[in-house]
């Protein structure tokens, strides 16, 4: 606890909540009771669920690309920095095998109540796209880079989805392994394409 202000707790705990319950199903009082502060003190800091929703996205954001920075920072190579994506849903497989994936749970309850906070939450996957179209550009696949950026995105999606369908690890494990062979597989593409 020590460091993070009252309102980062308030944040840090909706996030958790949200992910692990649905934001629909998580109301202020049980943010309120997660922190263990007064109302007032909460109300203080957050007028609405809303507002705390805002919040967590932009932390989420935040969090996202700090991740990506260090990845760029500690892969050395393009196909490095994407096998850093792939091995995230290992990093965190138990949370996905319970609850999903963060991003694609939230996204999806979000569309489904047509909430005004999709379109800011929907970010966090134009991140990810972003970032893995650029890996791709960088390994010499100008032409179809977000074509790929997006196949992987759709692939870890299904992926985590099922998990927690099934509560199955083994099958995360068994397809980020597939995951990296079909990376090579690109890569070797590329190698070929480029020796002709």
């Amino acid at each position: 606890m020590k460091g993070k202000t009252t309102r980062g707790h308030i944040v840090e705990s909706a996030d958790r909540l949200f992910y692990q319950c649905g934001y629909e199903h998580t109301s202020f009082a049980d943010i309120a009771d997660s922190v263990q502060i007064s109302k007032g003190n909460f109300y203080y800091h957050f007028k609405s669920k809303d507002e705390i929703l805002d919040a967590v996205i932009q932390a989420r954001l935040e969090n996202t690309r700090n991740m990506l920075m260090r990845w760029e920072v500690e892969g050395e190579r393009p196909e490095d920095r994407i096998k850093s994506f792939i091995q995230m849903l290992i990093a965190n497989q138990a949370d996905i095998k319970m609850y999903g994936c963060p991003v694609g749970t939230l996204c999806t309850e979000l569309a489904k109540l047509n909430h005004a906070s999709q379109a800011e939450a929907i970010e966090l996957f134009t991140l990810f796209r972003t970032w893995l179209s650029r890996q791709f550009a960088l390994l010499g696949r100008d032409a179809d880079a977000d074509e790929l950026a997006m196949h992987l995105l759709a692939r870890s999606q299904g992926v985590a989805t099922l998990a927690q369908a099934f509560r199955d690890e083994s099958f995360i494990k068994h397809e980020v392994r597939q995951m990296c062979d079909w990376l090579s597989s690109q890569l070797a593409q590329t190698n070929q394409e480029g020796s002709q």
